[in-house]
């Protein structure tokens, strides 16, 4: 295998991989042939085993909407720090990419940095961070409840109309007692 060759089953197909990615480094390739299936003129998937592996400073590809970007060259320039990229190695970002609220410009520097895609059948399902966590809410779950719920729709207009008749009432008798 040469280190712009892809392996594609038994055949052998020559990819400028430095024209997808000009930040890929040497060190990246080859895979194994397993790791890379051809998809199109520029696209590949990689296996999450295989995308796993980059997971250090030196070599760092992350997950994001089921794509896959070799950082590396851009954990010193990162505004959240190199850890906030390392800490999104060996899963699936998205939900940490999505709620940091990224701009659409950082959006779109991603794409200077693609590698490919990533077969999600092979992520494990501790790895998948793609779904929001279901939400929980809290039911009213007896009679007594609501119950309490009515009384207090009551009785807190009530507190606040009696309030505001005593401060009257007081109001005025202190002023009269000044007199």
């Amino acid at each position: 295998i040469h280190r712009n060759n892809v392996v594609v089953g038994t055949e052998t197909e020559t990819e400028n991989h430095q024209h997808c990615n000009p930040h890929l480094k040497t060190h990246h390739q080859p895979f194994p042939h397993h790791t890379w299936k051809k998809m199109g003129s520029k696209s590949v998937t990689l296996t999450f085993e295989d995308v796993a592996k980059h997971n250090h400073k030196k070599d760092c590809w992350i997950i994001v909407n089921k794509k896959v970007y070799d950082v590396t060259t851009f954990l010193d320039d990162h505004p959240g720090g190199d850890e906030a990229l390392l800490s999104a190695t060996g899963k699936d970002a998205t939900l940490d990419f999505e709620d940091v609220g990224h701009s659409d410009s950082a959006t779109e520097m991603m794409e200077q940095y693609f590698v490919g895609e990533v077969d999600f059948a092979t992520l494990p399902a501790e790895a998948r961070n793609n779904q929001p966590p279901p939400i929980q809410t809290t039911t009213l779950n007896n009679e007594s409840s609501g119950f309490l719920f009515k009384f207090l729709q009551y009785l807190v207009p009530l507190l606040i109309l009696g309030s505001a008749f005593a401060l009257q009432y007081y109001g005025k008798k202190s002023k009269s007692n000044e007199s």
